[in-house]
Formats: structure tokens, sequence, C-alpha cells
């Protein structure tokens, strides 16, 4: 839960472990860590996401898996963050066509969102059979050969001041318990901007950029455009194959 008690203009903070203050009704994880246990909440209706507005948390974050195969992910997400807002769109449009075509070469439908921050963020659908460690090294290791393919533009180095002005491309999202912003998740940020799913065709087009759909607004993209990740799930599909092209170089 990214939560804002004094409102996006005061700093906000994330709280993870729900271990007390919340109601007997509401579900929860258990998710094994280093020095403990952290208790998750889980949100399946109305009156549980309810619960969570009410912490006051505007954007809620996920895990890559589900509960209660925690270690084994039905997606794999690269998030591309340019070093700014006002990062030449271009670029950021190229980047993310360039990933997907990647990923297709290695045999990987992608899926896309704004991220209703900077960026985009790249999914792709899995059956759930590889462990965590495994997917976030195959994302390393396809991330590291994106970066390969346009040096001048991208970089896996997260420290900003490293980056040189490069987008980077983010496969730290695929770890055990790290989390990325859910989709249909509003930002916190001045308007509202949602992380909205979008069509690979309006990508090319120019016509989505990372903060175009925002609260006032998505009512009325969901009625135009429906949910275009409503079918994802069902076109799950096995890592094994894109591991081992990319082994042996696509």
């Amino acid at each position: 839960m990214e939560r804002y008690p004094a409102g996006i203009a005061a700093k906000g903070f994330f709280h993870k472990d729900v271990t007390r203050g919340f109601p007997e009704w509401l579900e929860r994880v258990a998710a094994p860590k280093k020095d403990g246990t952290v208790h998750y909440p889980i949100v399946r209706d109305v009156r549980s996401l309810l619960w969570l507005v009410n912490q006051n948390t505007i954007t809620p974050h996920v895990w890559t898996s589900r509960a209660p195969r925690l270690y084994y992910p039905d997606v794999c997400v690269f998030d591309l963050d340019p070093p700014a807002i006002d990062s030449d769109a271009d670029v950021l449009r190229a980047s993310a066509l360039r990933l997907r075509d990647l990923l297709a070469e290695l045999g990987l439908t992608t899926w896309v969102k704004t991220s209703g921050s900077k960026g985009f963020h790249i999914v792709a659908p899995l059956d759930g059979e590889a462990r965590v460690g495994e997917v976030a090294r195959f994302a390393h290791a396809a991330g590291a050969l994106l970066v390969t393919r346009d040096p001048d533009h991208l970089t896996l180095e997260f420290s900003k001041a490293d980056r040189g002005g490069r987008i980077l491309v983010d496969t730290g999202r695929n770890g055990y318990s790290a989390t990325f912003a859910a989709a249909y998740a509003v930002r916190a940020r001045p308007g509202a901007p949602v992380s909205a799913p979008c069509r690979w065709d309006e990508i090319e087009r120019g016509k989505v950029a990372p903060q175009t759909f925002t609260l006032a607004t998505m009512a009325e993209r969901v009625a135009d455009a429906g949910d275009l990740w409503a079918d994802m799930n069902a076109a799950a599909q096995t890592l094994k194959t894109a591991i081992e092209r990319l082994k042996r170089g696509p």
C-alpha cells in the first residue's frame, strides 16, 4: 500500500505488513522473509478495496505471483523508467517497441500498460511453472541483451547518477517480494494519472504516453476500449523456450 495520509503534497510511505488494526474479514497471506514473516492484505472484492482506500492508499502495488504460490510468478515484468517525465517520447516509444520485438524473438507475447508515471510496463504472462529466481534471471539477461542493442539510450544502472540520462530497463520487479503498480492503479501525481492497459498499436502511433489516462478519463476509456488485459491470463506461456533461445542467441 502506497499511503499518503496528508495528501500527495506531503511525503507518503509504503506499508506492507498488516498485523494489527485490520478487520477480521480481511484476507491476508503470510509471506516468509529473511528475519520473519510479512502479512500482506489480499484484495478480492470491493469491501477489501475500500479498506485499502480508507488507509489513505493511493496506489496498490502487487507481486508478480499469486497466493498461495508465492514462489511461482505468473507474469514477467519489465519497467522502462526514463530519467524524467519530459524525457524524449520518441526514444521511450521506440524502446518499448524494441523490447516487445526482442521478447517476441524469444517466443513471448507481451502486454503493455502505461506506468502512470514516467514510462511503460511491459508484461509477459507465464504459466506459473518457473520459480521466481529463474524468472528474475531471465528478465535480467533479456534486459542486458536489450541494452547491448541500444546502449546510447538504455541502461541497467539502477543509480540515477550512473544512468547518464538513459532509460533504465528495470528488471528488478521480478525478484521475490518485489512489486509493481497494479493495472488501473491511480498514481500519486498531479492530475491523478492511471497505470492503464493499452494496445501496442497505440504505442506505435504515439497515441498513448505514460500519463495519457487519468482518474477523470478512465471510465470513458474502459467504456470505449474494454478491459484490454481481460484475456491475458488465458494467454499464459512457458518460459522454457524463451530461456533456451536466449542462451543460444535469438
